[in-house]
């Protein structure tokens, strides 16, 4: 097995927020990631506003979500089993080109004209496979690149590249998207895992060894018989649950939020999916500064409660203005309740246990969250009325984390 943490060295010059930087593996991670993920985020909105275009259908919006969320679903769990057994940085080269390769083909039948939504069905549920081994891989890796003493500065940092990346990729994209149109994003997405792939190759890491082979079904059975029998680890997926199957409901509906409930086109969406991201770069650079000397416990208790709360103002608003600043701060609380739920989770589990239970970590995040999307999205098209949806949904779900944290009190001492 390798040994955790890449060799660090020592860096006055190096603010207190960046100390994961001291570890060379992760510096190259970082820089690859950052301009890879700001691809991602023009291709995710491009792709939104190219269903919507084409459909005009909020239940499409949300089956195009549950699509890239079935396979996460299904293959999540045995994917943790893959990772703790295999080189996570070989897994991560094998997703990345792999989502590189999605990437070309979508802008090829996009700039052809030849694009039909099966095709965005087929590639989305493709991508989808593809996370599924990715994410958890991806969570896994940080503690092998920084150890435990800097990780959750680097959860932290992760967090403000993905966000940063948050803000300016849709900002992008809605300008391109307004102005030549959605193939050019899907392009640029595919040149920007050049660099990610380019990272993975730079790192020096000690020779990888298997652990001792064991029954697949075996070990899945280990990692949630740990789940169950960890009462801590259990309250905190259970609250993330909560927030990612019926707070995040939004995210696929953003389209239509954009043009028939704030009455503004791709530049709008660009904004709102902007304004989310500076909320939750600053969650994640507050995290990365002050996250050791903050109370974990009770800041997540706060998060957690506060997002749904400002999920339902948001639907109730029909200001761009101040639909922005409501999402801005809805993204400070989510990714302060992902982050930190994150750390904890890694900071309990066992090294042997940890590809297993991010898994399922995973899971919830990108497997629960797009199939509470299709979900709203049909009960929207339906009833006529996104915003009602969304508002109920996030009601539900600022009801069991109120039950979770009076069923889970200890979780305000972690």
């Amino acid at each position: 097995m390798a040994v955790l943490g890449s060799p660090a060295v020592t860096d006055s010059r190096l603010p207190q927020f960046l100390r994961a930087l001291r570890h060379r593996n992760y510096r190259l991670f970082f820089i690859g990631q950052l301009i890879s993920l700001i691809g991602t985020w023009m291709q995710s909105v491009a792709q939104g506003w190219l269903v919507l275009r084409l459909t005009d259908s909020p239940a499409l919006l949300g089956l195009v979500a549950a699509a890239s969320s079935l396979p996460v679903l299904l293959f999540s769990l045995p994917a943790g089993t893959v990772v703790d057994r295999v080189s996570k940085q070989k897994l991560l080269l094998a997703t990345q080109l792999a989502a590189m390769l999605l990437a070309i083909a979508l802008a090829v039948l996009t700039i052809s004209g030849l694009i039909q939504v099966w095709h965005i069905l087929v590639m989305a549920m493709l991508l989808g496979f593809v996370n599924a081994f990715d994410a958890p891989t991806r969570q896994s890796f940080t503690v092998e690149m920084v150890g435990r003493e800097d990780l959750l500065n680097a959860i932290a940092l992760n967090s403000s590249i993905f966000n940063a990346a948050r803000m300016i990729g849709p900002a992008v994209a809605g300008l391109l998207v307004a102005l030549i149109g959605e193939g050019p994003a899907f392009a640029l997405n595919a040149v920007s895992f050049v660099f990610v792939i380019a990272s993975l190759l730079m790192m020096r890491l000690p020779p990888f060894t298997a652990p001792k082979a064991s029954r697949s079904s075996d070990q899945l059975k280990e990692g949630l018989r740990y789940i169950k029998q960890e009462r801590r680890v259990q309250a905190l997926l259970i609250q993330a649950m909560a927030i990612s199957l019926f707070c995040f409901v939004h995210i696929p509906l953003l389209p239509v939020f954009a043009r028939d409930v704030l009455g503004t086109g791709a530049a709008g969406l660009g904004a709102l999916s902007s304004a989310s991201g500076l909320g939750a770069l600053a969650a994640a650079l507050i995290l990365a500064q002050l996250g050791d000397k903050l109370p974990r416990g009770r800041l997540l208790m706060v998060a957690a409660l506060l997002y749904p709360l400002l999920m339902i103002m948001f639907t109730t608003t029909r200001q761009l203005p101040l639909a922005m600043a409501l999402i801005g701060v809805a993204g400070w609380a989510g990714v302060t309740t992902m982050a930190l739920t994150n750390t904890l989770i890694q900071a309990l589990v066992p090294d042997a246990l940890r590809g297993r239970v991010m898994s399922v970590f995973t899971l919830i995040l990108m497997g629960m969250s797009p199939m509470g999307g299709l979900v709203a999205g049909v009960l929207a098209e339906m009833i006529g009325s996104v915003p009602l949806v969304v508002a109920a949904s996030a009601v539900i779900g600022w009801v069991i984390i109120i039950v979770a944290n009076w069923r889970a009190p200890f979780l305000r001492q972690l």
